[in-house]
């Protein structure tokens, strides 16, 4: 479903650089695909949803390592509104829709289960 994404993705050193860690796999495995999801849906409807201009911290509000979303997130540039916006055209200005955080969200749990 997002192979045209991936394929974007793997061009830019900096987005391919990121791989999920021995903790993260352990983590994932520990957990299960669904506490993971839920986990993705939260951190996306409380980081990026607001609009760029709500937001303090735009472009650091994900951090780079912890948990296997974030490193999804830098992953597939969707750490703040900048990148969804570069990458995937998704206006910072406005509250992320609910489509919009659903694509964000399967986007994130297709990389996390094609690199765990």
């Amino acid at each position: 479903m997002f192979e045209e994404v991936f394929a974007k993705l793997e061009k830019s050193a900096f987005r391919r650089k990121f791989k999920l860690t021995d903790t993260d796999k352990q983590y994932i495995e520990t957990k299960g695909y669904d506490v993971i999801r839920r986990h993705a849906e939260d951190f996306v409807k409380k980081r990026l949803s607001p609009p760029a201009s709500q937001l303090k911290n735009d472009g650091k509000q994900t951090p780079m390592r912890g948990h296997p979303v974030f490193t999804a997130q830098h992953a597939c540039a969707c750490c703040c509104r900048q990148c969804l916006y570069k990458w995937h055209r998704i206006y910072p200005d406005h509250w992320l829709t609910e489509a919009e955080q659903k694509y964000i969200v399967s986007l994130l749990m297709s990389w996390i289960e094609k690199n765990s």
